[in-house]
């Protein structure tokens, strides 16, 4: 299962390339540049034929597990497939080749592409503004939040709290703590929603905001989030929406008209730009009216920037933000259309539920409710027979599947948290059904398969605390 250095590939001469000759006269490379930035000698650099670097990288793809591989059901994550006219458009020269320090009238297009797509995203949310400029979802909180923030600063009113339900996102504290707050947990109800009672008890005139996650970490929908939203507001404060489950409303429901007054969007995950590995990313936060004024400079619109905005909060981000993956969904969009985007958090809903119900003899279901777009089944059931969630994670990777979020949200035991998207076929998830139900049956019958799983992956199961406390990714020549 191991493969090659591309330093241990190839031979010396062999490339994969062919220049034309050269037809301007040489310069000596000393006349062009400082004599102490040029090489003593060549640098050692791997001489490779295409067939081979091709080859190397296809066999490396193909030991990772990847949304273009196989079904990545990771909840609160919407790992959807992404269509390749997005990547063939992206790669335009007139997109890919432009630059930030070009002169504005020379990114006329560029400019347009932003407006237009602020324009959808607002549509989209209910909201009068939008910054395209944070890179995430966690730096779309913190930009959220540093508005939270000014807005009450500007009112003589600095506040010291920020509520957050205890099914939220972990970046929701960690945006909140990083931006100067304190913040306050709220309980779930038994049927997994807010406890509006907890939330009533704890608003007062010290709390700056609630960041409320809609539909929820549970995959259900808030459906007091009016009522939240006039408690909120009845203390003065601002009621902030973690959009990273927005693929469960685009078209049925958007946060400005449920009473949000800021919410986050991951590009990246609602809008189709493949985002493992760390990146790339983008998280537009869009407001309402009386928060424009603190949105991140400079604001972009068809006549090209405005930098003229005191009450700013400043740049967030380098020049207007992550372009590239704004041209992504900016395409999806458009290629979708409004039916289009609804059709898309209709089948996210109903491939949810399908699974959900399949799945509900073999794993304990906390909320027997139908969901949103993601649900959360516990491994408790399993646990009896000494199996845990991790094992039976692991366990489906041998079914070419990548386990769902696992341990979250941390109000459910032994949490497998499971979002199917929209974009799997029904065969697809039967595939899945039968795999979760073959290691139920194997939990049951023969424990032991699960505890050493997995087994034909090209690393078998490490020592996981080890891992994290030891990490080593240097290489050693053989």
């Amino acid at each position: 299962m191991s493969d090659p250095l591309l330093f241990e590939l190839g031979a010396p001469g062999r490339k994969g390339y062919s220049l034309p000759d050269l037809d301007v006269p040489a310069k000596p490379l000393k006349r062009l540049t400082n004599n102490k930035y040029l090489r003593n000698k060549p640098a050692d650099l791997p001489e490779i034929s295409e067939p081979e670097i091709i080859r190397h990288y296809i066999r490396l793809s193909l030991k990772n597990h990847h949304v273009d591989k196989g079904f990545y059901p990771l909840g609160s994550c919407t790992m959807k497939y992404n269509p390749k006219i997005n990547e063939q458009l992206a790669r335009l020269a007139g997109v890919s080749h432009v630059h930030p320090f070009q002169h504005k009238i020379t990114i006329r297009g560029a400019l347009q592409l932003m407006s237009e797509l602020s324009d959808y995203l607002e549509e989209i949310t209910g909201m009068d503004g939008i910054t395209l400029q944070p890179a995430a979802g966690a730096h779309g909180e913190m930009t959220g939040i540093k508005m939270m923030r000014t807005y009450h600063e500007s009112k003589g009113d600095a506040r010291k709290k920020i509520i957050i339900p205890d099914s939220a996102h972990g970046t929701n504290p960690a945006s909140a703590t990083i931006s100067g707050y304190e913040t306050v947990q709220i309980k779930s109800t038994t049927s997994g929603l807010v406890d509006l009672n907890d939330l009533k008890q704890q608003m007062n005139e010290e709390v700056a905001g609630l960041m409320l996650t809609n539909p929820n970490t549970l995959g259900l929908f808030e459906t007091q989030v009016q009522e939240i939203a006039e408690t909120v507001h009845h203390t003065g404060g601002l009621l902030y929406m973690d959009g990273a489950n927005l693929n469960a409303l685009m078209g049925i429901a958007r946060p400005g008209d449920m009473g949000f007054d800021i919410v986050h969007m991951n590009l990246h995950k609602t809008f189709s730009t493949p985002h493992g590995g760390g990146g790339p990313g983008c998280g537009p936060v869009a407001v309402q009216k009386h928060l424009v004024p603190y949105l991140p400079e400079p604001l972009i619109d068809l006549t090209g920037t405005d930098w003229n905005r005191p009450d700013s909060i400043g740049k967030v981000q380098t020049f207007w933000g992550n372009f590239a993956v704004m041209v992504r969904a900016y395409i999806y969009i458009r290629m979708q259309g409004a039916k289009g985007l609804r059709e898309v958090s209709e089948n996210a809903i109903l491939n949810a539920n399908y699974l959900m119900r399949k799945l509900e003899q073999n794993f304990l279901l906390p909320h027997t409710q139908h969901h949103m777009h993601e649900f959360v089944i516990s491994g408790d059931k399993q646990k009896m027979s000494d199996i845990k969630t991790l094992d039976m994670a692991k366990r489906l990777l041998d079914f070419g599947f990548h386990a769902p979020t696992v341990y979250f949200p941390l109000i459910v035991h032994e949490a497998m948290m499971i979002e199917p998207t929209e974009t799997e076929s029904i065969e697809t998830m039967n595939a899945f059904v039968d795999a979760m139900i073959q290691i139920d049956k194997e939990a049951e019958e023969n424990p032991e398969i699960l505890k050493n799983a997995p087994y034909h992956t090209p690393v078998s199961r490490l020592d996981e605390a080890q891992a994290a406390r030891k990490l080593n990714v240097n290489y050693y020549q053989r």
